[in-house]
């Protein structure tokens, strides 16, 4: 099991990242087009560099769901891989069966 304060922080990091999505878009397309005065442009790079770093979607880490683990997740399940072999071996998982060979 992963720490609580690791899991809490990240938690924490999802939820700015959704509350500032929008204004980070924004500020993003003003940015890159080119039809854009120069100062403008410079202006909304300056915006995005104040706005709070964990509100970027690139801090997230994708943990467990379960345990926190933060690496071997599967994305589709949102679940560490020894988690989902556990929920699998035991029935959890419809459709998924254990290899045999």
């Amino acid at each position: 099991m992963a720490k609580k304060s690791s899991i809490e922080r990240n938690k924490k990091r999802r939820a700015m990242a959704e509350r500032f999505a929008a204004k980070r878009e924004q500020l993003k397309s003003i940015a890159k087009d080119p039809s854009c005065g120069p100062e403008d442009r410079f202006a909304a790079r300056m915006k995005l560099a104040k706005l709070p770093r964990n509100s970027s979607r690139v801090r997230i880490r994708n943990r467990c769901e379960l345990t926190g683990r933060p690496r071997g997740v599967y994305r589709k399940f949102r679940m560490s891989r020894i988690a989902v072999r556990g929920l699998a071996s035991t029935g959890y998982v419809p459709g998924m069966v254990k290899s045999s060979w």
